[in-house]
């Protein structure tokens, strides 16, 4: 009956097994738990990854916006500048074509010394 007391191999093998097998599920699990952490420490970066390129975009939104709204005020102005300087054009040309019209012999005299002075310039050089 002694031996009946005593553990079988089949009993120390069978305990064993489930030992280690014990061992390895808890072990498993550690990494499985170890890699959800992981995942989830990844996930919370893509999520800020995220929020960054969308401030970033949004960032290059308005920049481009205030980039179009100040060319196109620049425009506005440049256009209203070139109107001014037609408008002061075609009047010079009337003040000066009336001068020539009531002084046609001044205003000969006066083309031809600038027609005299300019020879001049342009052969001493």
């Amino acid at each position: 009956m002694e031996q009946s007391k005593k553990p079988s191999n089949l009993d120390k093998t069978s305990h064993l097994a489930h030992d280690a097998i014990d061992t390895v599920t808890n072990a498993t699990y550690q990494v499985a738990t170890k890699i959800v952490d992981k995942g989830d420490e990844l996930h919370q970066v893509a999520n800020k990854i995220v929020e960054k390129g969308d401030e970033l975009n949004n960032l290059a939104h308005d920049t481009i916006n205030k980039a179009t709204t100040a060319t196109h005020e620049a425009i506005d102005k440049l256009t209203e500048k070139k109107e001014e300087l037609i408008n002061a054009e075609q009047e010079m040309i009337m003040r000066y074509s009336t001068y020539v019209r009531d002084n046609p012999k001044i205003a000969i005299g006066i083309a031809a010394g600038v027609g005299y002075l300019i020879s001049k310039f342009l052969n001493n050089r």
